[in-house]
């Protein structure tokens, strides 16, 4: 594995240590927060040592006084009586960048009650993405850099990947440890290792005593409709569960940052829309051992190619809006009679409004921008732009304020 990779956190983690006495860095195990949180800290307290363990829970004021500062509390949620020691702490010295925190996933459901409220600041960390894999952590998103300049500020390098390259870079995954794997085979058996480790470990952790077995078919479900609006019924009746266990499953998934319900968008221009969520397993390299298929066999379905590529896009585009100053959120759009489907609908905070659409395609044409044509003359004013993120090697403009963009201008 190569040395420290920079991630797009590092900037607002020093953002945040230098306005906040404490910080709280959370995202799915082995994600890479503790790595990211040393660089960002003098101290270290590593809760998973029983050592350090058992002397903080004796007591947990003395073992943070000693410092040095800005102290690492790393897997905090061993102890979770640190948590108190942080908020009385930083009541009686309020000076800015004191302590940071990482830990488990499960933890904002294991832990009893919440003493840190008003404390700390939350910030949400996920696998690696391209644009941090290719050494382009310092570059602006891709969102910012289209409402800044449209077309201007996109460039894509010579060797743009085709098809085959951005359906291996989605089922290779942002995790570092399968990122960075020596080959295909040592990838898939951690992928499917973390997975194991979800239906028969975590979610009991959590306290959610749960038939991994079905756990796992649910899993399944959602990996074949990765990208897609499955209703309930479609989820539960593949899964062989209730409704009241499929509401449990989401929650415990969702918190354990494996999957991620993304809502349906809503405007006063616009009426009878489908309100269901878009599914998407969070890092799109679950499909790989969920479904039991590799590259070879994604491209031959036409269908799950499609929702693949609409997943690593989203994947990529949370990263970005995390750290965006436009403050983006993402949502989708249908209506209900099925005329007009817009894959990802990015809302900035102050209303306006970017379309994307995905395609499995090197070669789009105008009519892949109808639906981004429709929305455009809908919403008027507050549209921005609308994109079409393709497989091909070269950017250009269909129209003003509608464009064609490689997926790969997220990172080249």
């Amino acid at each position: 594995m190569p040395g420290y990779v920079t991630r797009l956190l590092d900037p607002l983690l020093d953002e945040l240590m230098a306005d906040h006495p404490a910080g709280l860095i959370v995202g799915p195990r082995a994600c890479g927060k503790t790595t990211t949180g040393r660089r960002h800290s003098s101290g270290l307290l590593r809760l998973d040592r029983p050592a350090e363990a058992a002397a903080v829970r004796a007591d947990p004021d003395a073992a943070l006084a000693g410092g040095p500062f800005p102290l690492l509390v790393d897997e905090w949620q061993v102890v979770p009586e640190v948590l108190g020691a942080v908020k009385r702490f930083v009541d009686e010295d309020g000076r800015k960048g004191r302590f940071l925190l990482t830990g488990s996933s499960q933890a904002d459901v294991t832990t009893v009650g919440w003493p840190a409220t008003g404390r700390l600041v939350r910030v949400g960390m996920y696998g690696l993405v391209e644009r941090e894999l290719e050494g382009m952590a310092d570059r602006p998103p891709l969102v910012d850099r289209l409402v800044a300049s449209g077309l201007d500020q996109v460039a894509v390098a010579a060797d743009a990947p085709d098809l085959r390259g951005y359906v291996g870079r989605a089922l290779r995954g942002g995790f570092p440890d399968a990122a960075f794997a020596s080959n295909d085979k040592a990838r898939r058996r951690w992928l499917a290792s973390y997975i194991d480790q979800v239906v028969s470990r975590d979610v009991s952790v959590v306290g959610a005593v749960r038939d991994p077995v079905r756990l796992r078919r649910y899993l399944q479900a959602l990996a074949a409709s990765t990208g897609g609006t499955p209703t309930t019924k479609t989820l539960i009746d593949a899964a062989g569960i209730d409704r009241a266990t499929a509401t449990a499953y989401d929650g415990i998934l969702e918190h354990l940052f494996i999957t991620e319900r993304m809502p349906a968008w809503s405007a006063n221009q616009l009426n009878r829309l489908v309100r269901l969520p878009k599914r998407h397993l969070v890092d799109p390299a679950f499909v790989g051992p969920l479904l039991g298929i590799d590259a070879r066999a994604v491209l031959r379905d036409g269908d799950l190619l499609g929702r693949l590529l609409d997943s690593f896009v989203v994947a990529q585009l949370r990263a970005d809006c995390a750290v965006s100053g436009l403050f983006p959120r993402l949502f989708h759009l249908r209506d209900t009679n099925g005329r007009h489907e817009v894959d990802v609908i990015v809302e900035l905070a102050d209303g306006r409004v970017m379309g994307i659409e995905v395609k499995a395609d090197a070669a789009p044409v105008p009519a892949d921008a109808r639906h981004l044509r429709w929305l455009r003359d809908t919403l008027g004013a507050r549209f921005i732009s609308g994109v079409v993120l393709h497989s091909g090697p070269r950017p250009f403009r269909f129209e003003d304020g509608i464009f064609a963009i490689p997926i790969c201008a997220f990172w080249s």
